[in-house]
Protein backbone atom coordinates (compact mmCIF):
# COMPACT_ATOMS: atom_id res chain seq x y z
CA UNK A 1 0.00 0.00 0.00
CA UNK A 2 1.42 3.38 -0.17
CA UNK A 3 2.10 5.46 2.07
CA UNK A 4 -0.06 7.53 4.66
CA UNK A 5 1.36 10.67 3.79
CA UNK A 6 0.19 10.08 -0.14
CA UNK A 7 -2.94 8.92 0.86
CA UNK A 8 -3.80 12.24 3.21
CA UNK A 9 -1.75 14.69 0.00
CA UNK A 10 -4.56 13.16 -2.63
CA UNK A 11 -7.14 12.99 -0.89
CA UNK A 12 -7.48 16.18 0.26
CA UNK A 13 -6.50 17.82 -3.21
CA UNK A 14 -9.64 15.55 -4.29
CA UNK A 15 -11.57 17.13 -1.98
CA UNK A 16 -10.54 20.15 -3.19
CA UNK A 17 -11.23 19.57 -6.78
CA UNK A 18 -7.75 20.25 -8.18
CA UNK A 19 -7.98 20.04 -12.03
CA UNK A 20 -4.81 22.15 -13.42
CA UNK A 21 -3.97 21.36 -17.07
CA UNK A 22 -0.11 20.29 -17.38
CA UNK A 23 0.74 18.51 -20.24
CA UNK A 24 -0.03 18.65 -23.72
CA UNK A 25 -2.90 16.67 -23.72
CA UNK A 26 -4.72 17.69 -27.47
CA UNK A 27 -0.82 16.25 -28.50
CA UNK A 28 -1.46 13.45 -26.53
CA UNK A 29 -4.77 12.79 -27.79
CA UNK A 30 -3.73 13.06 -31.23
CA UNK A 31 -0.95 10.26 -30.97
CA UNK A 32 -3.10 7.90 -28.92
CA UNK A 33 -5.37 7.69 -32.05
CA UNK A 34 -2.24 7.41 -34.31
CA UNK A 35 -0.96 4.40 -32.60
CA UNK A 36 -3.50 2.34 -34.06
CA UNK A 37 -1.75 2.74 -37.61
CA UNK A 38 0.86 0.90 -36.00
CA UNK A 39 -1.49 -2.44 -35.11
CA UNK A 40 -3.42 -2.53 -38.43
CA UNK A 41 -3.58 -5.76 -40.16
CA UNK A 42 -4.45 -5.95 -43.92
CA UNK A 43 -4.05 -4.07 -46.78
CA UNK A 44 -2.60 -0.96 -45.73
CA UNK A 45 -4.20 2.61 -47.46
CA UNK A 46 -2.39 5.17 -49.33
CA UNK A 47 -2.96 7.41 -46.16
CA UNK A 48 -0.76 5.58 -43.65
CA UNK A 49 1.13 7.64 -41.51
CA UNK A 50 3.74 4.85 -40.22
CA UNK A 51 4.97 4.51 -42.88
CA UNK A 52 7.74 1.59 -41.69
CA UNK A 53 4.53 -0.51 -41.91
CA UNK A 54 3.20 -2.16 -44.66
CA UNK A 55 0.77 -4.68 -45.53
CA UNK A 56 0.37 -8.05 -43.97
CA UNK A 57 -2.32 -10.80 -43.37
CA UNK A 58 -3.74 -10.67 -46.57
CA UNK A 59 -4.37 -14.29 -46.63
CA UNK A 60 -6.00 -14.59 -43.36
CA UNK A 61 -9.58 -16.91 -43.62
CA UNK A 62 -8.27 -18.64 -46.67
CA UNK A 63 -7.96 -21.72 -44.97
CA UNK A 64 -11.56 -21.65 -43.88
CA UNK A 65 -12.85 -20.20 -47.59
CA UNK A 66 -13.84 -16.45 -46.22
CA UNK A 67 -12.01 -13.03 -45.95
CA UNK A 68 -11.07 -12.12 -42.47
CA UNK A 69 -8.22 -9.74 -43.61
CA UNK A 70 -7.92 -6.31 -41.41
CA UNK A 71 -8.14 -5.95 -38.37
CA UNK A 72 -5.62 -4.97 -35.09
CA UNK A 73 -3.07 -6.84 -33.85
CA UNK A 74 -3.82 -7.12 -30.41
CA UNK A 75 -0.63 -6.19 -28.84
CA UNK A 76 3.45 -6.57 -29.39
CA UNK A 77 2.49 -10.05 -31.21
CA UNK A 78 0.82 -10.74 -34.81
CA UNK A 79 -2.30 -12.75 -33.66
CA UNK A 80 -5.38 -11.11 -34.38
CA UNK A 81 -7.47 -12.02 -31.05
CA UNK A 82 -11.60 -11.22 -31.74
CA UNK A 83 -12.11 -10.37 -27.97
CA UNK A 84 -10.25 -7.88 -26.90
CA UNK A 85 -10.50 -5.88 -30.23
CA UNK A 86 -13.71 -6.03 -29.87
CA UNK A 87 -13.77 -4.50 -26.42
CA UNK A 88 -10.62 -1.93 -28.21
CA UNK A 89 -13.45 -1.17 -30.71
CA UNK A 90 -16.35 -0.62 -27.99
CA UNK A 91 -13.80 1.60 -26.37
CA UNK A 92 -13.03 3.51 -28.93
CA UNK A 93 -16.62 3.98 -29.99
CA UNK A 94 -17.64 4.94 -26.29
CA UNK A 95 -14.61 7.70 -26.46
CA UNK A 96 -16.21 9.27 -29.76
CA UNK A 97 -20.37 9.53 -28.67
CA UNK A 98 -19.18 10.38 -25.22
CA UNK A 99 -16.19 13.04 -25.75
CA UNK A 100 -16.78 13.41 -29.93
CA UNK A 101 -17.65 17.25 -29.36
CA UNK A 102 -14.65 17.56 -27.79
CA UNK A 103 -11.71 16.07 -30.05
CA UNK A 104 -11.83 18.34 -32.91
CA UNK A 105 -10.42 16.99 -35.94
CA UNK A 106 -9.11 13.97 -34.23
CA UNK A 107 -12.99 12.52 -34.45
CA UNK A 108 -12.37 11.98 -37.42
CA UNK A 109 -9.37 9.62 -36.92
CA UNK A 110 -10.89 8.20 -34.25
CA UNK A 111 -13.55 7.27 -36.45
CA UNK A 112 -11.28 5.57 -39.10
CA UNK A 113 -9.80 3.86 -36.21
CA UNK A 114 -13.00 2.04 -35.30
CA UNK A 115 -13.74 1.53 -38.77
CA UNK A 116 -10.48 -0.65 -39.59
CA UNK A 117 -12.15 -2.52 -36.82
CA UNK A 118 -15.70 -2.73 -37.58
CA UNK A 119 -15.27 -3.66 -41.26
CA UNK A 120 -13.22 -6.80 -39.68
CA UNK A 121 -15.66 -7.62 -36.97
CA UNK A 122 -18.54 -7.35 -39.86
CA UNK A 123 -16.84 -10.24 -42.16
CA UNK A 124 -16.57 -12.18 -39.21
CA UNK A 125 -20.33 -12.18 -38.41
CA UNK A 126 -21.45 -12.19 -41.84
CA UNK A 127 -19.21 -14.50 -43.74
CA UNK A 128 -20.75 -17.77 -42.91
CA UNK A 129 -24.65 -18.27 -41.55
CA UNK A 130 -24.41 -19.92 -38.11
CA UNK A 131 -20.93 -19.33 -37.32
CA UNK A 132 -18.79 -16.12 -35.70
CA UNK A 133 -15.12 -16.03 -36.45
CA UNK A 134 -13.21 -14.83 -33.03
CA UNK A 135 -9.42 -15.00 -34.21
CA UNK A 136 -6.62 -15.67 -36.74
CA UNK A 137 -3.55 -16.93 -36.68
CA UNK A 138 -2.41 -19.42 -33.86
CA UNK A 139 -0.83 -17.84 -30.91
CA UNK A 140 0.97 -20.25 -29.55
CA UNK A 141 3.40 -20.80 -32.84
CA UNK A 142 2.75 -17.06 -33.22
CA UNK A 143 4.89 -16.60 -29.36
CA UNK A 144 7.78 -18.38 -30.40
CA UNK A 145 8.66 -16.43 -33.01
CA UNK A 146 10.23 -12.98 -33.41
CA UNK A 147 9.24 -12.03 -36.81
CA UNK A 148 7.69 -9.17 -38.74
CA UNK A 149 3.45 -9.24 -40.25
CA UNK A 150 4.69 -8.05 -42.93
CA UNK A 151 7.17 -11.99 -42.85
CA UNK A 152 4.54 -13.62 -40.97
CA UNK A 153 5.14 -17.51 -41.90
CA UNK A 154 3.22 -19.14 -39.13
CA UNK A 155 -0.26 -20.90 -39.25
CA UNK A 156 -3.04 -18.44 -39.95
CA UNK A 157 -5.24 -20.63 -38.02
CA UNK A 158 -9.12 -19.63 -38.09
CA UNK A 159 -10.96 -19.93 -35.13
CA UNK A 160 -14.76 -19.47 -34.71
CA UNK A 161 -17.56 -20.38 -32.68
CA UNK A 162 -21.02 -21.66 -33.25
CA UNK A 163 -24.23 -23.03 -31.59
CA UNK A 164 -22.23 -26.43 -30.82
CA UNK A 165 -19.38 -24.64 -29.86
CA UNK A 166 -21.11 -21.61 -28.03
CA UNK A 167 -18.90 -18.49 -27.10
CA UNK A 168 -21.77 -16.00 -25.47
CA UNK A 169 -18.65 -13.67 -24.34
CA UNK A 170 -16.98 -12.76 -27.69
CA UNK A 171 -20.45 -12.69 -29.47
CA UNK A 172 -21.71 -10.41 -26.82
CA UNK A 173 -18.83 -8.44 -26.43
CA UNK A 174 -18.46 -8.01 -30.90
CA UNK A 175 -22.52 -7.23 -30.80
CA UNK A 176 -21.63 -4.14 -28.08
CA UNK A 177 -18.87 -3.07 -30.65
CA UNK A 178 -20.81 -2.77 -33.76
CA UNK A 179 -24.12 -1.40 -32.04
CA UNK A 180 -21.57 1.52 -30.22
CA UNK A 181 -20.03 1.59 -33.44
CA UNK A 182 -23.31 2.17 -35.11
CA UNK A 183 -24.34 5.25 -33.10
CA UNK A 184 -20.76 6.75 -34.41
CA UNK A 185 -21.58 6.19 -37.77
CA UNK A 186 -25.00 7.67 -37.40
CA UNK A 187 -25.13 11.15 -38.62
CA UNK A 188 -22.28 10.47 -41.19
CA UNK A 189 -23.07 7.08 -42.83
CA UNK A 190 -26.38 6.00 -42.53
CA UNK A 191 -26.15 2.85 -44.59
CA UNK A 192 -23.19 1.65 -42.87
CA UNK A 193 -24.51 2.03 -39.22
CA UNK A 194 -27.45 0.16 -40.07
CA UNK A 195 -25.62 -2.51 -41.30
CA UNK A 196 -23.87 -2.78 -38.16
CA UNK A 197 -26.76 -2.31 -35.85
CA UNK A 198 -28.77 -4.96 -37.56
CA UNK A 199 -25.44 -7.01 -37.53
CA UNK A 200 -25.05 -6.19 -33.86
CA UNK A 201 -28.35 -7.39 -33.26
CA UNK A 202 -28.00 -10.64 -34.76
CA UNK A 203 -24.29 -11.51 -32.92
CA UNK A 204 -26.04 -10.07 -29.88
CA UNK A 205 -29.07 -12.55 -30.23
CA UNK A 206 -27.01 -15.39 -30.93
CA UNK A 207 -24.70 -14.58 -27.64
CA UNK A 208 -28.23 -14.72 -25.84
CA UNK A 209 -29.68 -18.55 -27.60
CA UNK A 210 -26.07 -20.46 -27.61
CA UNK A 211 -25.11 -19.81 -23.96
CA UNK A 212 -21.66 -20.82 -23.11
CA UNK A 213 -17.76 -19.45 -22.59
CA UNK A 214 -15.40 -19.27 -25.75
CA UNK A 215 -12.68 -20.47 -23.46
CA UNK A 216 -14.81 -23.61 -23.15
CA UNK A 217 -15.13 -23.86 -26.84
CA UNK A 218 -11.29 -22.59 -27.67
CA UNK A 219 -9.69 -23.64 -24.70
CA UNK A 220 -5.77 -23.64 -25.70
CA UNK A 221 -6.03 -21.32 -29.08
CA UNK A 222 -7.08 -18.59 -26.58
CA UNK A 223 -5.76 -19.54 -23.02
CA UNK A 224 -4.27 -18.28 -21.00
CA UNK A 225 -4.05 -14.82 -23.82
CA UNK A 226 -7.34 -13.90 -23.09
CA UNK A 227 -8.62 -16.57 -21.03
CA UNK A 228 -12.90 -15.15 -20.16
CA UNK A 229 -12.09 -15.61 -16.68
CA UNK A 230 -15.18 -13.60 -15.32
CA UNK A 231 -17.47 -15.75 -17.16
CA UNK A 232 -19.72 -14.13 -19.99
CA UNK A 233 -23.01 -12.61 -18.17
CA UNK A 234 -20.92 -9.42 -17.32
CA UNK A 235 -20.76 -9.43 -21.74
CA UNK A 236 -24.33 -10.35 -22.06
CA UNK A 237 -25.08 -7.22 -19.66
CA UNK A 238 -22.53 -5.26 -21.33
CA UNK A 239 -23.75 -6.14 -24.74
CA UNK A 240 -27.63 -5.70 -24.23
CA UNK A 241 -26.61 -2.27 -22.49
CA UNK A 242 -24.92 -1.04 -26.03
CA UNK A 243 -28.26 -2.34 -27.92
CA UNK A 244 -30.47 -0.60 -25.26
CA UNK A 245 -28.41 2.15 -25.96
CA UNK A 246 -28.79 1.94 -29.60
CA UNK A 247 -32.21 1.06 -30.27
CA UNK A 248 -34.16 1.88 -26.75
CA UNK A 249 -36.05 -1.74 -27.39
CA UNK A 250 -37.63 -2.63 -24.09
CA UNK A 251 -36.50 -6.12 -24.81
CA UNK A 252 -32.36 -5.50 -23.59
CA UNK A 253 -34.35 -3.71 -20.57
CA UNK A 254 -35.71 -6.30 -19.77
CA UNK A 255 -33.24 -8.70 -20.78
CA UNK A 256 -31.09 -7.09 -18.64
CA UNK A 257 -33.28 -7.48 -15.62
CA UNK A 258 -34.01 -10.90 -16.51
CA UNK A 259 -30.11 -11.42 -15.90
CA UNK A 260 -30.10 -10.29 -12.19
CA UNK A 261 -27.67 -8.09 -10.08
CA UNK A 262 -23.96 -8.66 -11.06
CA UNK A 263 -21.03 -8.88 -9.30
CA UNK A 264 -19.39 -5.68 -7.35
CA UNK A 265 -16.03 -5.88 -9.19
CA UNK A 266 -13.14 -2.89 -8.39
CA UNK A 267 -11.65 -3.71 -12.23
CA UNK A 268 -12.76 -2.87 -15.87
CA UNK A 269 -11.13 -4.50 -18.12
CA UNK A 270 -11.26 -6.58 -21.53
CA UNK A 271 -12.33 -9.33 -19.68
CA UNK A 272 -14.64 -7.89 -16.72
CA UNK A 273 -17.14 -5.53 -17.94
CA UNK A 274 -19.00 -5.30 -14.96
CA UNK A 275 -18.27 -1.93 -14.11
CA UNK A 276 -18.73 -0.67 -17.36
CA UNK A 277 -22.36 -1.99 -17.83
CA UNK A 278 -22.94 -0.27 -14.88
CA UNK A 279 -21.89 3.22 -15.52
CA UNK A 280 -23.41 3.00 -19.34
CA UNK A 281 -26.62 2.24 -17.34
CA UNK A 282 -26.51 4.73 -14.77
CA UNK A 283 -26.80 7.46 -17.24
CA UNK A 284 -30.46 6.41 -18.12
CA UNK A 285 -30.84 7.23 -14.38
CA UNK A 286 -28.65 9.99 -13.86
CA UNK A 287 -29.69 12.05 -17.44
CA UNK A 288 -32.75 10.26 -18.14
CA UNK A 289 -34.19 10.44 -14.65
CA UNK A 290 -35.48 6.58 -15.35
CA UNK A 291 -35.68 5.51 -11.78
CA UNK A 292 -35.64 1.86 -13.33
CA UNK A 293 -32.28 2.19 -13.81
CA UNK A 294 -31.21 3.33 -10.05
CA UNK A 295 -29.56 -0.34 -9.00
CA UNK A 296 -27.01 -0.01 -11.41
CA UNK A 297 -26.31 4.10 -10.57
CA UNK A 298 -26.13 2.62 -6.84
CA UNK A 299 -23.63 -0.12 -8.70
CA UNK A 300 -21.62 2.18 -10.46
CA UNK A 301 -21.04 4.25 -6.98
CA UNK A 302 -20.35 0.94 -4.98
CA UNK A 303 -17.63 0.50 -7.88
CA UNK A 304 -16.40 4.17 -7.90
CA UNK A 305 -16.16 4.05 -3.68
CA UNK A 306 -13.91 0.89 -4.12
CA UNK A 307 -11.49 3.12 -6.51
CA UNK A 308 -11.35 6.16 -4.66
CA UNK A 309 -8.36 6.28 -1.59
CA UNK A 310 -9.54 7.11 1.67
CA UNK A 311 -13.38 6.13 0.83
CA UNK A 312 -14.28 3.43 3.61
CA UNK A 313 -15.06 0.36 1.27
CA UNK A 314 -11.59 1.63 -0.92
CA UNK A 315 -9.95 -1.59 -2.23
CA UNK A 316 -7.23 -0.10 -4.75
CA UNK A 317 -3.63 0.21 -4.38
CA UNK A 318 -2.18 3.39 -5.08
CA UNK A 319 1.69 3.57 -5.84
CA UNK A 320 4.17 5.91 -3.98
CA UNK A 321 3.81 8.56 -7.28
CA UNK A 322 0.38 8.27 -6.91
CA UNK A 323 -0.56 5.72 -9.85
CA UNK A 324 -3.60 3.06 -9.07
CA UNK A 325 -2.17 0.07 -8.73
CA UNK A 326 -4.34 -3.46 -9.45
CA UNK A 327 -2.60 -5.82 -10.96
CA UNK A 328 1.59 -6.74 -12.04
CA UNK A 329 0.87 -7.62 -15.41
CA UNK A 330 -0.02 -4.36 -17.81
CA UNK A 331 -1.57 -2.92 -15.07
CA UNK A 332 -2.24 0.59 -17.31
CA UNK A 333 -4.76 -1.41 -18.92
CA UNK A 334 -6.99 -1.25 -15.74
CA UNK A 335 -5.52 2.15 -14.87
CA UNK A 336 -6.81 3.51 -18.16
CA UNK A 337 -10.11 1.58 -18.79
CA UNK A 338 -11.01 2.87 -14.70
CA UNK A 339 -10.30 6.31 -15.47
CA UNK A 340 -12.64 6.25 -18.62
CA UNK A 341 -15.11 5.50 -15.87
CA UNK A 342 -14.50 7.89 -13.20
CA UNK A 343 -14.31 10.95 -16.02
CA UNK A 344 -17.33 10.04 -17.80
CA UNK A 345 -19.60 9.19 -14.30
CA UNK A 346 -18.06 12.79 -13.18
CA UNK A 347 -19.05 13.88 -16.81
CA UNK A 348 -22.99 12.72 -16.03
CA UNK A 349 -22.62 13.81 -12.10
CA UNK A 350 -21.97 17.59 -13.68
CA UNK A 351 -24.49 17.46 -16.08
CA UNK A 352 -27.16 16.86 -12.99
CA UNK A 353 -25.41 19.07 -10.09
CA UNK A 354 -24.67 15.16 -8.61
CA UNK A 355 -22.96 14.16 -5.40
CA UNK A 356 -23.32 10.89 -3.84
CA UNK A 357 -22.17 9.39 -0.63
CA UNK A 358 -18.76 6.89 -0.11
CA UNK A 359 -19.73 5.94 3.92
CA UNK A 360 -19.52 9.74 5.43
CA UNK A 361 -17.25 11.04 2.83
CA UNK A 362 -20.03 13.30 0.04
CA UNK A 363 -18.10 13.07 -3.32
CA UNK A 364 -18.06 16.00 -5.66
CA UNK A 365 -17.52 15.62 -9.62
CA UNK A 366 -14.18 16.89 -8.87
CA UNK A 367 -12.81 14.41 -6.64
CA UNK A 368 -12.96 11.86 -9.91
CA UNK A 369 -12.14 14.20 -12.11
CA UNK A 370 -8.66 14.90 -9.53
CA UNK A 371 -8.14 11.56 -9.21
CA UNK A 372 -8.51 10.77 -13.12
CA UNK A 373 -6.51 13.75 -14.04
CA UNK A 374 -3.62 12.29 -11.61
CA UNK A 375 -3.61 9.22 -13.52
CA UNK A 376 -3.46 10.85 -17.02
CA UNK A 377 -1.00 13.22 -15.86
CA UNK A 378 1.32 10.38 -14.20
CA UNK A 379 0.85 8.38 -17.42
CA UNK A 380 1.93 11.37 -19.62
CA UNK A 381 5.47 12.16 -16.96
CA UNK A 382 4.29 13.42 -14.05
CA UNK A 383 5.86 10.46 -12.01
CA UNK A 384 8.54 9.87 -9.80
CA UNK A 385 11.38 9.11 -13.07
CA UNK A 386 9.51 11.71 -15.07
CA UNK A 387 8.75 8.67 -18.00
CA UNK A 388 5.86 9.63 -20.36
CA UNK A 389 4.40 5.89 -21.10
CA UNK A 390 3.36 6.86 -23.88
CA UNK A 391 5.84 6.42 -26.91
CA UNK A 392 6.89 9.34 -28.76
CA UNK A 393 5.42 11.95 -26.53
CA UNK A 394 7.94 14.24 -24.27
CA UNK A 395 11.63 13.47 -24.29
CA UNK A 396 11.69 10.27 -21.71
CA UNK A 397 9.71 7.57 -22.99
CA UNK A 398 10.01 3.86 -23.61
CA UNK A 399 12.65 2.62 -25.69
CA UNK A 400 12.94 -1.14 -26.20
CA UNK A 401 8.70 -2.02 -26.30
CA UNK A 402 7.95 -5.38 -26.33
CA UNK A 403 6.44 -4.91 -30.15
CA UNK A 404 7.85 -7.15 -33.36
CA UNK A 405 7.09 -4.46 -36.11
CA UNK A 406 9.13 -1.24 -33.59
CA UNK A 407 11.80 -3.87 -32.62
CA UNK A 408 12.94 -4.90 -36.49
CA UNK A 409 14.24 -3.46 -39.45
CA UNK A 410 11.54 -1.64 -41.69
CA UNK A 411 10.19 -4.06 -44.51
CA UNK A 412 10.99 -1.00 -46.72
CA UNK A 413 14.70 -0.70 -45.39
CA UNK A 414 15.16 -4.65 -45.06
CA UNK A 415 12.76 -6.45 -47.41
CA UNK A 416 14.49 -9.66 -47.09
CA UNK A 417 12.52 -11.82 -44.69
CA UNK A 418 13.56 -12.34 -41.62
CA UNK A 419 12.15 -15.55 -40.68
CA UNK A 420 10.51 -17.05 -37.53
CA UNK A 421 13.49 -16.71 -35.76
CA UNK A 422 15.53 -14.38 -37.30
CA UNK A 423 14.33 -11.50 -35.25
CA UNK A 424 15.72 -12.72 -32.09
CA UNK A 425 18.96 -11.00 -32.53
CA UNK A 426 16.80 -7.65 -32.34
CA UNK A 427 15.21 -8.98 -28.99
CA UNK A 428 18.38 -9.46 -27.27
CA UNK A 429 19.70 -6.25 -28.31
CA UNK A 430 19.71 -3.55 -26.09
CA UNK A 431 19.56 -1.22 -29.04
CA UNK A 432 16.14 0.83 -29.34
CA UNK A 433 13.31 -0.19 -31.08
CA UNK A 434 14.81 1.29 -34.45
CA UNK A 435 10.87 2.00 -35.66
CA UNK A 436 8.94 4.32 -32.97
CA UNK A 437 5.21 3.27 -32.31
CA UNK A 438 3.85 6.70 -31.85
CA UNK A 439 1.38 6.99 -29.05
CA UNK A 440 1.35 3.19 -28.06
CA UNK A 441 1.28 3.04 -23.87
CA UNK A 442 3.39 0.17 -22.78
CA UNK A 443 1.98 -2.10 -19.86
CA UNK A 444 3.40 0.49 -17.22
CA UNK A 445 5.74 0.87 -14.33
CA UNK A 446 5.93 -2.08 -11.33
CA UNK A 447 4.14 -1.02 -7.88
CA UNK A 448 7.73 0.88 -6.74
CA UNK A 449 7.24 3.19 -9.72
CA UNK A 450 9.96 1.82 -11.27
CA UNK A 451 10.62 1.14 -15.17
CA UNK A 452 13.31 -0.98 -16.48
CA UNK A 453 12.66 -0.69 -20.15
CA UNK A 454 13.36 -4.07 -21.25
CA UNK A 455 12.16 -5.66 -24.27
CA UNK A 456 12.02 -9.13 -22.90
CA UNK A 457 10.02 -7.65 -19.60
CA UNK A 458 6.56 -7.64 -21.62
CA UNK A 459 4.32 -7.31 -18.67
CA UNK A 460 5.15 -3.78 -18.22
CA UNK A 461 7.35 -2.91 -21.82
CA UNK A 462 4.01 -4.61 -24.06
CA UNK A 463 1.60 -1.62 -25.86
CA UNK A 464 -1.72 -3.18 -26.31
CA UNK A 465 -4.43 -1.62 -28.21
CA UNK A 466 -7.36 -2.10 -25.20
CA UNK A 467 -4.82 0.47 -23.06
CA UNK A 468 -5.19 3.25 -25.68
CA UNK A 469 -8.67 2.94 -26.26
CA UNK A 470 -9.75 3.65 -22.94
CA UNK A 471 -7.37 6.48 -22.49
CA UNK A 472 -8.89 8.06 -25.50
CA UNK A 473 -11.87 9.40 -23.71
CA UNK A 474 -10.17 10.97 -20.85
CA UNK A 475 -7.71 12.79 -23.09
CA UNK A 476 -10.74 14.58 -24.93
CA UNK A 477 -11.60 15.22 -22.12
CA UNK A 478 -8.61 17.28 -20.34
CA UNK A 479 -7.62 18.54 -23.76
CA UNK A 480 -10.94 20.63 -24.61
CA UNK A 481 -10.45 22.40 -20.96
CA UNK A 482 -13.85 22.65 -20.71
CA UNK A 483 -15.47 22.67 -17.23
CA UNK A 484 -18.55 19.93 -18.34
Amino acid sequence: MASPFFFVFLFSSLLKGNVDANPNYREALSKSLLFFQGQRSGRLPRGQQLSWRASSGLSDGSSAHVDLTGGYYDAGDNVKFNFPMAFTTTMLSWSALEYGKRMGPELQNARVNIRWATDYLLKCARATPGKLYVGVGDPNVDHKCWERPEDMDTPRTVYSVSPSNPGSDVAAETAAALAAASMVFRKVDSKYSRLLLATAKDVMQFAIQYRGAYSDSLSSSVCPFYCSYSGYKDELMWGASWLLRATNNPYYANFIKSLGGGDQPDIFSWDNKYAGAYVLLSRRALLNKDSNYEPYKQAAENFICQILPDSPSSSTQYTQGGLMYKLPQSNLQYVTSITFLLTTYAKYMKATKYTFNCGSSVIVPNALLSLSKRQVDYILGDNPIRMSYMVGFGSNFPKRIHHRASSLPSHSLHSKSLGCNGGFQSFYTQNPNPNILTGAIVGGPNQNDGYPDQRDDYSHSEPATYINAAFVGPLAYFASGRAN
